[in-house]
């Protein structure tokens, strides 16, 4: 492909080379047909839409775009870059709770003059803005895309992007394009352990990961490139969005409310469509390898997936085991599904496994307090039983492979210095996929990004990941802000998650974190639990079956607190939101089924009063 000085460069040149080739595909809600977009189609709705917006109608701050997955959304996007603005998409505040929260919180921290949104949404948006608790935002203006543009036709088939004017032929929209430093996302973090921040994505930054993602998927423009994912989360936007249309291929946009509804549903996608390349975090590749039956494997034929994926959150190697042997039946490729590790500062990609890494060897964390500083060790898995009972179990991680377009360090996160392969530390990354850092955030910008090891190599941002390299693969074990710490061991909370996850089919999702009330420091486990209403004596058998897992695997006793499917609260990826669940226990917000305090601990470490469901 032909340098492009900016991402917006590069996605003219594919709408002059790819005119008549399927741009997006978006699947209807129920599955039946799908909405197609050629590029020549595309193009010409971004630049009515760009005409529309303005050269430098946003004061330089960044328009939010605010709508569900489709090609309204797919075009506000490309139609706001196109018009040399920063862009940023946000959740449908009428979709839930959290998503008003979400969007309050970026519309306060951007400052934004603009939201894009789309016809359908376009009253709840404009009400969310007014009826705000602040008292409104009096100075954002809410655009439906796909209503019709004053002077525009009244069926919006020629106005709805804005008037097409001198430019029908296609001429770009701006008149300076942007140069690699400049930003064109703001792309906010899930946000698992503190408030949404807007990671600045420069056009540079997004052309350096395109690069990277082609070369480590070997994806091309015959590619079919998909998922569920939304687009306010990098994986979506990035991976499986702007990526495809970068190369010149066909986007796959499946409306994530399908997979909410059944997850399967994602991968009778795929096959109908001829998806070639997806991604999803682990929990997703568990519950369809967990629900899928014989007649839904007879029915798939996955045999056109060349690559699927695993990221997101921390991979679990029996996930990767465990969908592999289920859906091979259907087709899928030995190989196919991959580890990978990423995180929005990096623009995505951080590393992806191999195909040839699949299946290989697996690491294990040993016992807490050995080595990097309490923070464990890993060693080659061990599959005798009854190893090391001394200890807390060591639990397995899968190889994330190897740095794609970025370089690599593992550092203590005290001293700076850097570990050597097996001992787990901080991940540093520095390239040029990394972002120049936070929206208007100097004094986290200076704790995170540039920094230097202690032996002067500089210009690496800290993760905040705990993780190890083993001959040039990275394995991922947790946070560093989530590690926890009883009776003088170093734990990581993924492991007792997994641990309790095993202790029967009854168990789902769970959190487990610290609290330090009066009497000191005391562990929490809120576990999700299908029950067979049982009552009582079947929530206190359940409960007993934690405990004996917290005290046998762990050497550990806290509060155990069954509540309902659904209430362990994750990221847009995926990830535990263990702050959030720590803060809703300790305000007495969560509605258990059935609560048990630490034993002998008295009622003040067991925290404050919960609410009964």
């Amino acid at each position: 492909m032909t340098p492009s000085r900016s991402f917006t460069e590069a996605l003219a040149g594919r709408f002059s080379e790819r005119a008549d080739h399927i741009a997006l595909c978006v699947p209807d809600a129920g599955g039946a047909g799908a909405d197609l977009m050629t590029y020549r189609e595309l193009a010409l709705r971004a630049r009515r839409l760009a005409r529309r917006l303005g050269l430098g109608a946003t004061g330089g701050r960044p328009v939010l775009v605010c709508m569900d997955t489709g090609p309204h959304l797919a075009v506000a996007v490309v139609g706001c870059l196109l018009a040399g603005a920063v862009v940023s998409v946000v959740p449908p505040p009428a979709s839930s709770r959290a998503a008003r929260e979400r969007m309050k919180a970026i519309t306060e921290d951007t400052g934004t003059s603009l939201v894009l949104t789309e016809a359908a949404l376009a009253a709840d948006v404009s009400r969310y803005l007014a009826e705000d608790d602040r008292g409104g935002y009096g100075g954002v203006l809410c655009l439906a895309v796909d209503a019709p543009a004053p002077g525009g036709g009244a069926d919006g088939s020629d106005g709805a992007y804005g008037s097409d004017g001198a430019d029908a032929d296609g001429a770009h929209a701006q008149q300076q394009p942007p140069s690699g430093d400049s930003p064109a996302l703001i792309q906010y973090t899930s946000g698992t352990t503190a408030a949404p921040r807007g990671v600045v994505v420069t056009h540079a930054n997004l052309l350096a990961a395109m690069e990277s993602i082609r070369a480590a998927l070997s994806t091309d423009q015959g590619s079919r490139i998909g998922g569920w994912l939304p687009l306010h989360h990098d994986l979506g936007l990035i991976g499986q969005l702007l990526h495809p249309l970068w190369l010149g291929a066909t986007a796959v946009l499946v409306p994530p409310a399908r997979f909410a509804a059944r997850p399967l549903r994602w991968l009778e996608t795929l096959d109908r469509y001829g998806v070639t390349a997806t991604a999803a975090p682990d929990t997703a590749f568990a519950r369809c390898a967990a629900e899928a039956t014989d007649e839904d494997v007879a029915g798939l034929d996955l045999s056109r997936l060349r690559t699927a994926v695993d990221a997101a959150e921390q991979v679990s190697p029996g996930t990767l085991a465990d969908f592999a042997r289920r859906f091979a039946p259907a087709g899928l490729r030995p190989g196919a599904l991959v580890a990978g590790y990423g995180l929005a500062e990096a623009t995505l990609m951080v590393s992806v496994a191999t195909p040839a890494d699949a299946g290989g060897p697996v690491l294990e964390v040993t016992g807490a307090g050995e080595g990097a500083g309490g923070r464990g060790t890993l060693r080659p898995r061990r599959q005798e039983p009854g190893a090391d009972t001394a200890v807390p179990a060591p639990y397995p991680v899968a190889s994330c492979g190897p740095a794609r377009g970025v370089e690599v360090r593992v550092v203590d996160p005290d001293t700076r210095e850097e570990l050597p392969d097996r001992e787990i530390g901080e991940i540093w990354v520095r390239g040029d996929a990394v972002s120049p850092g936070y929206w208007h955030r100097a004094l986290e910008n200076a704790e995170t990004f540039g920094r230097a090891t202690a032996s002067g190599a500089g210009g690496f941002l800290r993760t905040g990941d705990l993780g190890a390299l083993d001959d040039g693969r990275l394995y991922v074990t947790g946070r560093i802000k989530d590690v926890l710490t009883v009776a003088g061991r170093t734990l990581h909370p993924q492991e007792v998650e997994h641990q309790l996850r095993r202790c029967g089919s009854r168990f789902a999702s769970a959190a487990v974190f610290m609290v330090r009330p009066r009497g000191g420091e005391h562990l929490v486990a809120v576990q999700e639990v299908r029950t067979s209403g049982g009552g009582n004596g079947e929530l206190a058998g359940l409960a007993e079956r934690v405990r004996r897992c917290l005290a046998e695997d762990f050497g550990a006793t806290g509060s155990v607190l069954l509540v309902r499917p659904g209430t362990v609260r994750r990221t847009t990826s995926g990830k535990v939101r263990r702050s959030v669940m720590r803060e809703l226990f300790l305000r007495g917000e969560l509605r258990p089924l059935h609560t048990e305090p630490a034993a002998g601990s008295g009622a003040a470490a067991a925290g404050p009063p919960v609410r009964k469901g």
